[in-house]
């Protein structure tokens, strides 16, 4: 598009629009992102190649991010507060405050030095888990007793480069500490993969020698020009060109799934966003170099040729074959399903996906299981998930059940049932059913893929027999009980009045009922 013609739809466009999102970066976008940046207007890039993907973020020079974690603010009860240049804050015994450098806090309840109480927000430094400074409260009145410290959502300011600036200069994200030097990597091969495309207006072909070679000498040429040139990784460079080509479900799934979340930061200025590079690969799922017969992994005509061109034919005819066991059928439910069709799993008469949840479709669950319409409330999660999961793909095998897991369901998730199985997700919602398949797939030496999701954050484990631990191997430290001193005279937070409620309720309604059953039998 002309630049003129360009800029006249970004007017109109910034005239309404808080954020463009671009899913390819090509050179023909380069006025959209200056002029985003130049207008203010939020700019995303989201892109992915192979097993790799990335993600740039531009909010503009002036970003508010309103509450930096999302989270609900903490709260410490204090026992002491010395007077001096420091002001160490310590809390009531074995009570954590929570609070890290560099936080904000303001009182509430201090007898003695009043002037904390509904003060500025004052900053934190972290002297240990029952003790934090608040800086110089010499000349504040002597601390007698009591107090409450509030954690405060304090506005942080961030300044973004342009793309064009930061491509020179890029900020990175990490997203695997296993992979300290992948991101350089990736960005001199995103950039190469650009240029190969304007110079032969196609992709390097997959597992294609000379494209290689093509593509290694233009990162090269790219790496000795950049600011900072890094050392080229041959090896990964030259993977990246064979199977540039290809594509796969779920790297699409994660890439849409993280700008999503980048598209609500900008509007709402919640939760930090990425500054400014997020990369992302999966290079591990690669079979050994040679391993891959290249002809097996030429186009068919196949819906499935983007995953057949990094992984072979053969590995899709063993997905298609497998046969596999999806717990719950919620929103981590849903995403599997939608997943397994896409990628063809159980799609021969061999295979099969056998999904089971006793629930039936609320209205409020529509907001996140995206398999489900307003039509189906009220009918059977499983039934409409199989159903929606055959529109996407008819030649997938679905079987719907709507019992629950457990001792009472083993009439039918039997030895055979299991036996014949070659994996199982979960996506449940509680630890009982978690740890119960976690023991089934324990004694039958199943693969289990384990997920869990608790607002904006989650959670995977994969758990390989033989090779990883299980599920139910580690647990979390059981959650410390509310002294019952505290909950009869001094609740001093929102969970010791939720508990005390439950306490008093129980005692009224619960105990008294139970004792006397007791008694009568």
């Amino acid at each position: 598009m002309p630049l003129d013609h360009c800029v006249t739809v970004l007017k109109a466009v910034n005239a309404t629009t808080t954020v463009i999102v671009l899913t390819i970066a090509s050179g023909e976008t380069v006025q959209y992102r200056e002029f985003a940046h130049s207008n203010g207007t939020a700019f995303i890039v989201a892109d992915n190649s192979y097993l790799g993907m990335r993600v740039f973020c531009d909010f503009g020079e002036n970003f508010t991010v309103h509450d930096v974690k999302g989270e609900q603010p903490l709260s410490a009860m204090v026992a002491s507060i010395s007077k001096d240049e420091k002001g160490v804050v310590t809390c009531l015994e074995e009570t954590r405050h929570g609070f890290e450098d560099g936080d904000h806090v303001t009182f509430s309840e201090v007898q003695g030095m009043v002037e904390l109480n509904g003060c500025e927000p004052r900053k934190v430094t972290d002297f240990g888990p029952f003790m934090f400074g608040i800086g110089d409260t010499s000349n504040l009145s002597d601390y007698i007793r009591g107090g409450v410290a509030t954690q405060v959502n304090m506005p942080k300011q961030i300044t973004f480069k342009s793309f064009k600036d930061s491509v020179a200069e890029p900020e990175f994200i990490m997203s695997d500490l296993a992979k300290m030097d992948r991101p350089p990597q990736l960005h001199l091969a995103f950039q190469g993969l650009l240029m190969f495309k304007q110079n032969n207006n196609r992709l390097p072909r997959l597992w294609n020698e000379e494209d290689a070679t093509e593509f290694l000498s233009i990162v090269q040429e790219l790496n000795a020009k950049s600011k900072e040139p890094v050392e080229p990784n041959e090896d990964l460079l030259r993977r990246f060109s064979y199977i540039a080509e290809g594509d796969i479900c779920p790297m699409q799934a994660v890439i849409g799934g993280i700008t999503a979340q980048e598209i609500m930061k900008a509007c709402s200025g919640k939760f930090h966003p990425i500054v400014q590079w997020l990369y992302f690969d999966a290079l591990e799922c690669l079979p050994e170099e040679g391993l891959v017969n290249k002809e097996l992994a030429q186009p068919m005509g196949s819906r499935y040729d983007g995953q057949i061109g990094i992984f072979g034919r053969d590995f899709q005819k063993k997905l298609a074959s497998l046969k596999y066991f999806v717990v719950g059928s919620g929103a981590i439910g849903c995403e599997h399903l939608k997943n397994m069709a896409m990628m063809g799993i159980a799609s021969e008469p061999e295979g099969k996906i056998i999904i089971t949840d006793m629930d039936l479709i609320e209205r409020s669950n529509l907001n996140r299981q995206f398999l489900f319409r307003p039509w189906d409330v009220g009918e059977m999660k499983s039934v409409v998930a199989a159903k929606a999961v055959t529109k996407m793909n008819p030649s997938v095998n679905v079987e719907a059940h709507q019992n629950r897991v457990g001792p009472e369901s083993e009439m039918i998730y039997d030895d055979d049932f299991f036996e014949s199985l070659d994996g199982v997700a979960n996506a449940l919602d509680n630890i009982d059913a978690r740890t119960y398949m976690d023991r089934r797939c324990v004694y039958y030496r199943k693969p289990l893929l384990e997920s869990g999701t608790l607002g904006t954050k989650g959670n995977v484990q994969v758990v390989i027999p033989f090779l990883t631990e299980s599920y139910a191997s580690s647990q979390d430290p059981p959650e410390r009980s509310i002294p019952i001193c505290t909950l009869k005279n001094f609740p001093n937070a929102i969970e010791h009045t939720l508990q005390w409620a439950r306490d008093e309720f129980e005692g009224l309604y619960k105990q008294a009922a139970e004792n006397a059953h007791a008694y009568l039998t």
